[in-house]
């Protein structure tokens, strides 16, 4: 039982698979009919009857003819078997033959899509092609007034044209020949030929109008305006040579006739019509000759220049010179008294190498000045730089004679110092002298003794010959680290040695109530008298704080007051 429920229940399904496939053909076979009849009902006939309104022969007419034979064969042969590729894909699909009827389908899709495609062709081809013959005629209405309107330009104004009239006359034939050669195409019904005979027209016609409109300007400034100028700079060349100046280096007289020869090959070649060669000279040449001129200025600036400063110049060299001739005598004198580091020597004999130069050059100058070597722009670039060197010489000559000076003046500092330094040391032993300590401790004595050695060592820098100032400065820097250090120590040590005692006559008055405060003052007595001032007071200060912590501030205050 269960064998025969089974096999009913796949009967069904294969039933219900192949009402499903079946469908599905249908469904294709119903789109695709479709698509034949949009394609039938497609006015392609009508969009081929916008063809008669131009000239059926030629190329016209066999396009015509090809498109017309293939929406024929469409209609007649191609739709009507598509018709029949889908009455045979419904009678496969309704044997349940699916896979010959998605093979015959499949075909007639192919041959619509191919349809289409035809289709649409022939309407791009057809657009295209009225396209065309109404771009070209347009375009041939709005060139042929601008071909007569150059012709009458060119009949009225003749004379700006000279020679080169024949030229354009020529090429205006020509813009006609190629009208008369559309409109004979139009009349043949070959609109692409057509069309490309006016794209050239078009092309030439602007060519020639634009050279038309250039050539006037161009061809009267090389005939006329640019050979006038030439002969003008030629004329002012001439001039300026006359005068004095010195132009002939510059080499213009043969730029100018070359340039000349040029302008002359320019309008022969404008005369046969020839722009090119004109457009590039002309920018060059007026370039040129605001060279020419701007050079010729200079020339003649520079002129005014070197008679003017030149004497000026040779003055300042002269008294630089003069200068330094001082400065040699004064330096020759002190190399007997001084010694002169290596960089000054150094820059000493850079100042008399530049100096020297300046003279030679100055003399050069001179020489090319009488001789017409050199233009005067030339020989203003030499001035000018003269000028300048003269200016660094001066304030390097200068520097120089300041270092020199603070030669004698570091001499006679170091000595003003050195009187200083001996008179704080005598100053400073005297007080130590004149003191009413028990006396003075050894190493005190000793920094004074060095201090004079120190200051014997600056007497003996300063007499030796020639001097060397660094080695008086070394020497004297240590004399003065030597007495300020000792003064350091004599205050230091006397301000010990007075405040112990206030410390000790202070301390007294409790020295009978405490024995032991007594002991530590003799002490301390010791060593004041054996001129230990500092332990002495740091003894003292010690015992006296144990019996009244603040005595020795209201003493430190008190002798702080009486020093004030």
């Amino acid at each position: 039982m269960a064998v025969i429920i089974g096999t009913i229940l796949v009967i069904i399904a294969l039933i219900i698979v192949g009402l499903i496939l079946r469908k599905r053909v249908y469904d294709v076979v119903d789109q695709q009919e479709s698509w034949k009849m949009d394609i039938l009902n497609r006015n392609v006939a009508a969009e081929l009857q916008r063809i008669k309104s131009l000239n059926l022969s030629g190329e016209t007419q066999e396009k015509f003819e090809t498109w017309k034979e293939r929406w024929e064969s469409v209609v007649t042969k191609e739709l009507p078997d598509i018709e029949e590729h889908l009455l045979d894909a419904e009678q496969a699909a309704d044997r349940y033959r699916f896979s010959k009827a998605k093979k015959i389908l499949r075909v007639s899709e192919q041959t619509l899509t191919s349809i289409e495609a035809n289709i649409e062709q022939i309407v791009q081809e057809l657009e295209q092609l009225l396209d065309s013959e109404e771009t070209s005629r347009l375009e041939v209405e709005q060139m042929e007034p601008e071909i007569k309107a150059l012709r009458k330009k060119l009949s009225q104004y003749r004379y700006q044209y000279g020679k080169a009239e024949n030229h354009f006359e020529l090429a205006l034939d020509e813009l006609e020949e190629k009208l008369t050669s559309y409109y004979t195409l139009t009349n043949s019904g070959d609109y692409y030929e057509a069309q490309q005979v006016v794209d050239m027209l078009k092309q030439e016609l602007a060519t020639l109008k634009e050279q038309m409109e250039a050539f006037p300007s161009i061809y009267k400034a090389c005939k006329q305006e640019l050979p006038a100028q030439l002969d003008e700079l030629y004329a002012g060349l001439k001039s300026m040579k006359q005068d004095g100046y010195r132009v002939e280096h510059l080499g213009f007289e043969k730029e100018i006739y070359n340039y000349q020869q040029r302008l002359a090959d320019c309008v022969r070649l404008l005369d046969k019509g020839n722009l090119e060669e004109a457009k590039s000279l002309i920018p060059e040449l007026e370039e040129r000759m605001k060279e020419m001129y701007t050079l010729l200025e200079k020339e003649a600036i520079a002129k005014n220049y070197i008679e003017t400063q030149v004497p000026n110049y040779g003055r300042l060299i002269q008294e630089l010179d003069q200068s330094f001739l001082e400065t040699k005598t004064e330096v020759e004198s002190l190399k007997k008294a001084y010694y002169f580091e290596d960089d000054d020597m150094e820059k000493y004999l850079t100042l008399a190498n530049s100096i020297t130069q300046l003279k030679n050059q100055l003399n050069e100058l001179s020489n090319e000045i009488e001789n017409d070597t050199k233009s005067h722009a030339e020989l203003r670039e030499i001035v000018e730089a003269g000028f300048q060197q003269i200016d660094s010489i001066q304030a390097a000559h200068e520097d120089f004679k300041k270092r020199i000076r603070n030669l004698r003046k570091d001499e006679l500092e170091a000595k003003e110092e050195l009187a200083n330094i001996k008179a704080e040391l005598n100053d400073t032993i005297r007080r130590l002298n004149k003191s009413n300590v028990p006396g003075v401790p050894a190493f005190i004595w000793g920094m004074a003794e060095t201090a004079n050695e120190k200051n014997m060592q600056v007497l003996k820098a300063l007499e030796k010959q020639p001097l060397d100032v660094t080695e008086v400065q070394y020497a004297l820097a240590e004399a003065k680290n030597e007495i300020n250090a000792l003064v350091e120590q004599t205050d230091l040590m006397l301000d010990q040695a007075y405040l112990t005692e206030q410390v000790i006559q202070y301390a007294n008055r409790y020295r009978s109530k405490y024995p032991l405060l007594g002991a530590k003052l003799a002490e301390a007595e010791r060593l004041f008298r054996s001129y230990e001032y500092e332990l002495s007071l740091e003894q003292a200060a010690k015992a006296l704080e144990e019996i009244d912590p603040d005595a020795l501030k209201r003493i430190e205050a008190s002798q702080e007051e009486v020093t004030y």
